[in-house]
């Protein structure tokens, strides 16, 4: 599933898990302990706002849920990120202070994860997650939504698609899936939990958290740790030490359906697609098949671990806005003089 960054193991190997408790808030948290190493200054956490403008909380009509989304820019199309297992929606944001000027970027918290708070935190199924997806852009664009591109990170990379296929998002134009493949995916889930209890449980300060990401996690971007990992944080009062937020390991049912056929889902989705792979060796049959045929584009993104977005922003920005452009996707859809093109409905 996914190696294991310090709030989620990658998940195309294994993902991250964390003890229960109430779900992550940021005036929840209490103060963090002292910390007297001037050697963790530079592991120090990072606001937000440094790289989205806004953070909203969608309430989703006729639930108690309510999701947490933050967003940036104010023109063109809505590049829509859905991130992996144990990350949270700041695991985007270097790539959206890239991406803003030319797009507008929405990157939510997924059930369990981040400041999103729901009746059912531990439902990470994929029909859940669907669900919650379709229902937030639902919520925050009515019947009338901008053009649209789904992107989605390992887990979130299968939302992705399990949303595109449902075909319920009216002026989707283009779904981009990081560093998710079922063949691999598949593989690995036999392994999952031993990896999950192989790394980091607690740790003493979030600067600490954040230093363990990128020494021993699987992150190599200092400044996207600083910004990403305080939210998939949790303090946990009996032990006075920071934990996992999202408890991967408690669910364990829901992981053969993350990807249990994702590369026949994937392929038929009738929109624009894009993979990025962090490696050459993931692409299983159906992919390699699919690949050869010209179904989808494929891009190798290089000296990068499993989160492409957070490693290599710069770079990953720059493929999501080709993108864009070389499939003339506007604001409203995709700009081709004399031709009006909606999809899905």
């Amino acid at each position: 599933m996914e190696p294991a960054p310090l709030s989620s193991l990658q998940e195309e190997e294994g993902e991250p898990a964390g003890e229960g408790s109430s779900a992550f808030s940021a005036a929840a948290v209490p103060p963090r302990p002292a910390t007297h190493s001037h050697s963790l200054h530079k592991y120090a956490p990072l606001d937000w706002s440094d790289y989205f403008d806004e953070e909203r909380r969608v309430a989703i009509p006729g639930t108690d849920d309510v999701f947490n989304v933050y967003m940036a820019g104010s023109e063109g199309p809505v590049v829509f990120c859905l991130h992996g297992g144990g990350y949270s929606g700041l695991s985007f944001a270097l790539a959206a202070r890239q991406m803003k000027e030319k797009a507008r970027v929405v990157a939510m918290d997924l059930r369990g994860h981040g400041k999103s708070i729901t009746s059912n935190d531990v439902d990470l199924s994929i029909e859940t997650l669907t669900n919650d997806v379709i229902a937030i852009i639902r919520t925050m664009y009515g019947d009338s939504p901008p053009a649209i591109i789904l992107v989605g990170h390992s887990m979130g990379g299968s939302v992705a698609v399990h949303v595109a296929a449902r075909k319920e998002i009216r002026n989707l134009h283009g779904l981009v899936v990081i560093d998710v493949v079922e063949g691999t995916a598949m593989a690995s889930l036999v392994h999952m939990q031993k990896i999950l209890s192989n790394r980091a449980q607690h740790f003493p300060s979030i600067e600490k958290a954040i230093e363990w990401s990128v020494k021993g996690g699987p992150l190599r971007n200092v400044e996207s740790a600083r910004v990403s990992i305080t939210s998939t944080l949790k303090y946990d009062e009996s032990r006075g030490c920071y934990t996992y937020r999202t408890p991967l390991e408690q669910t364990e049912k829901y992981w053969k359906g993350w990807y249990e056929g994702l590369s026949d889902k994937f392929l038929s989705c009738p929109v624009q697609k894009i993979l990025l792979l962090a490696g050459t060796d993931r692409l299983d049959k159906a992919l390699t098949i699919g690949q050869m045929q010209g179904k989808f584009q494929m891009v190798v993104v290089r000296h990068t671990g499993h989160a492409i977005q957070e490693d290599v922003p710069e770079e990953f920005a720059s493929h999501i806005l080709n993108f864009i452009s070389r499939n003339k996707i506007g604001p409203n859809g995709v700009e081709i003089p004399g031709l009006v093109k909606k999809w899905g409905r």
